[in-house]
């Protein structure tokens, strides 16, 4: 079982929780997690861009709102409120945001770097 530093967050109320701006409109906050999950929500501006990148954690996305092109393993899919993905640990995968929205994503085992 993995191992973190940080303790569990059993309860998140939303409110008030601290947005992080990640890169040009697009923003994260850090909900509930534990040692092997994390849930986080990531508001996109129409246009904000999700670079392709990849990270050991598998990772689950649901649109709670907004239409984005999501492309996972050189395969592209527009994703529209109440759609979601799984991506793979270690798999090539990114964003655009094609009208305004939010991302909740979920992370296995949790992401380290988001809480630093």
């Amino acid at each position: 079982m993995p191992t973190s530093e940080h303790a569990p967050v059993l309860f998140c109320a939303g409110d008030g929780l601290p947005w992080e701006s990640v890169a040009d409109g697009v923003r994260r906050q850090v909900l509930a997690y534990g040692p092997e999950l994390m849930l986080v929500k990531v508001a996109f501006e129409a246009g904000a861009v999700g670079a392709e990148h990849q990270h050991p954690h598998a990772q689950t996305s649901y649109v709670e709102s907004g239409a984005f092109e999501y492309t996972i393993a050189g395969a592209t899919r527009v994703l529209r409120t109440g759609d979601s993905c799984f991506v793979p640990g270690n798999t090539l995968h990114g964003t655009t945001c094609l009208e305004s929205g939010v991302l909740l994503d979920s992370f296995s085992p949790l992401r380290e770097d988001f809480l630093q």
